[in-house]
């Protein structure tokens, strides 16, 4: 086991300096989470730190689905570097999330649905969606851009429209859940839909469609006759 502290290695080892002149990618798990934690306790030097909970849990799939109880439970794991290490396994997750098909264009509904289904099929919150389109239809990326209660989602035009603005996109199609199941529109979902359209107009991003998805369903609003 790891037990001398980062003071004791030669600078040119300690794991901050190894990353800015190697690369993350030069990096191992240990040193990279490491890095994360900042600093140990004084009993545990950070990097015996990063050992014990690796070898705790056994792989990096297993530490990133670990609960901030769970993580607590390493010795020398306090609160707030549990927090640290769920807050930096969830941003991976988002950023693997957003990988996209090169030239994923949408040209129905369903392509809309199959791109983000994963990410809001299974949410215990309305969490709200834009996917930001070129010229073509191509999509460029796609963003939460808000996240809601159980039963509502509260989102500001500002919150949907600056993701299209700082990505230059030339339309958009925004989505989101509903925890219960059901993806029958309500009539909150038809007056923030208008709302939007009547701004994406007036700022030349227009927005294609509105999907609301359910349990291992969707429903597209053009497709029920809202005029987009």
């Amino acid at each position: 086991m790891i037990q001398y502290s980062i003071q004791q290695l030669p600078l040119e080892d300690r794991p901050r300096e190894r990353l800015m002149s190697n690369g993350a990618e030069a990096m191992s798990t240990i040193e990279l989470i490491a890095i994360i934690l900042g600093s140990g306790t004084k009993e545990i030097p950070v990097l015996q730190l990063a050992h014990q909970i690796v070898a705790q849990f056994g792989g990096l799939r297993e530490l990133s689905e670990a609960t901030i109880s769970e993580l607590c439970q390493v010795k020398g794991v306090g609160i707030a570097k549990a927090i640290q290490l769920k807050a930096a396994f969830n941003l991976g997750m988002r950023a693997a999330r957003q990988v996209i098909p090169p030239k994923y264009r949408i040209e129905h509904p369903l392509h809309a649905y199959h791109l983000i289904k994963d990410e809001l099929e299974r949410e215990t919150r309305e969490l709200f969606v834009v996917i930001l389109q070129d010229v073509k239809n191509y999509v460029i990326t796609h963003e939460v851009v808000s996240i809601g209660s159980l039963s509502q989602t509260l989102v500001h035009p500002r919150e949907v429209f600056y993701p299209a603005i700082r990505h230059k996109a030339s339309s958009m199609i925004v989505a989101h859940n509903h925890p219960s199941g059901d993806p029958t529109p309500s009539p909150q979902d038809f007056e923030i839909t208008k709302t939007l359209l009547e701004i994406g107009k007036l700022i030349a991003i227009p927005i294609h469609d509105h999907i609301i998805i359910g349990d291992q369903k969707f429903i597209s609003m053009r497709q029920t006759g809202f005029k987009f």
